[in-house]
């Protein structure tokens, strides 16, 4: 096992989990201070021929094709639900490679083939195969909400945005995790036998 390698892997998840954490934090506080205006991109009126008069709410400008909706003053509701469209990827980023981190520095510790390592493995599967989805619900919500808001004929309904492949690799990494742990219990029985 290379250990300087794994060391190294280790500190930058880590070092990339607290910018995505940092990231997370400045987008927040940023936004929510910021006065100016909310846009949002929707695939609702694409392939529909509207009229001059498009159904939007008060103070909303729309692009020539209607996709992309732009509220000059925006409400709190508003500027929150813009930036649910941000911050859930980054939470979920910065919260899996902090995961990360902790097992790559079980495996420096421990050693790769221990029951702390497994565990972790699996900690960290449930977490990918879990959190990705409901990110991604999290950010279809908050932007159909948005578009809702500013154009209220919108009924789309939430969707799941995101790369959902992810929830594969979440559950391979379930399913290591638990052939790890009973290759270590396999080892154990077998040492208790000797």
């Amino acid at each position: 096992m290379n250990t300087r390698l794994t060391r190294a892997l280790s500190s930058v998840a880590f070092a990339l989990a607290v910018l995505c954490g940092l990231a997370f934090l400045g987008t927040a506080v940023t936004h929510m201070l910021d006065d100016g205006a909310v846009c949002v991109e929707t695939g609702f009126w694409a392939n529909a021929s509207l009229p001059d008069d498009l159904p939007i709410g008060a103070g909303v400008e729309a692009s020539s094709s209607a996709t992309r909706l732009c509220q000059d003053s925006p409400s709190v509701g508003q500027r929150a639900a813009d930036l649910g469209g941000q911050l859930p990827w980054l939470l979920f980023a910065s919260l899996a490679l902090l995961l990360f981190h902790r097992l790559l520095k079980a495996v420096l510790l421990q050693g790769p083939f221990t029951d702390a390592v497994a565990q972790r493995l699996s900690v960290l599967g449930w977490f990918v195969a879990a959190g990705t989805p409901l990110a991604g619900l999290v950010v279809g919500w908050s932007q159909s909400w948005l578009s809702a808001s500013m154009a209220p004929v919108i009924g789309s309904g939430p969707t799941v945005t995101g790369p959902q492949a992810l929830v594969l690799a979440g559950l391979a990494a379930v399913i290591m995790g638990k052939i790890m742990r009973e290759g270590v219990r396999m080892r154990e029985d077998l040492e208790g036998t000797i």
